[in-house]
């Protein structure tokens, strides 16, 4: 069974900064892309941010020169590094991971997206 445990979530001002992390655990094989998505209230879920297995990045024109997204691939984790953060940016912000898992006999199952269970990310003064 995968699971994305995501964390860093929390309270800020605005202008201030916050780190979330998401690490993925149980029987995986390879983890491809990762991103990070965000849902507000009322609004649909959107991409904020994504990262390739060989570290190509991709971001929403929103968030563009203040949030960075990376990985550690040794320790499977995804990072979203949020700078000089808005009122607006205010969210529960979801880990997505596409991974290949195996089951218990050791044989490869189909690549599928997992995703974490959010963190609520405020931004008021």
């Amino acid at each position: 069974q995968v699971q994305l445990v995501e964390s860093g979530g929390g309270l800020v001002q605005p202008g201030g900064s916050l780190r979330l992390s998401c690490a993925p655990s149980g029987s995986i094989f390879s983890i491809n892309a990762m991103a990070w998505y965000r849902q507000a209230p009322g609004k649909e879920r959107e991409l904020v941010a994504a990262i390739t297995s060989d570290a190509s990045t991709n971001y929403a024109d929103s968030v563009k020169g203040r949030f960075t997204i990376s990985r550690d691939n040794a320790k499977n984790t995804v990072y979203l590094q949020m700078y000089s953060l808005k009122p607006e940016d205010a969210a529960v912000y979801y880990c997505n991971a596409h991974i290949t898992p195996w089951d218990s006999r050791g044989y490869y199952l189909p690549p599928r997206d997992y995703w974490g269970q959010g963190t609520q990310v405020t931004v008021s003064s």
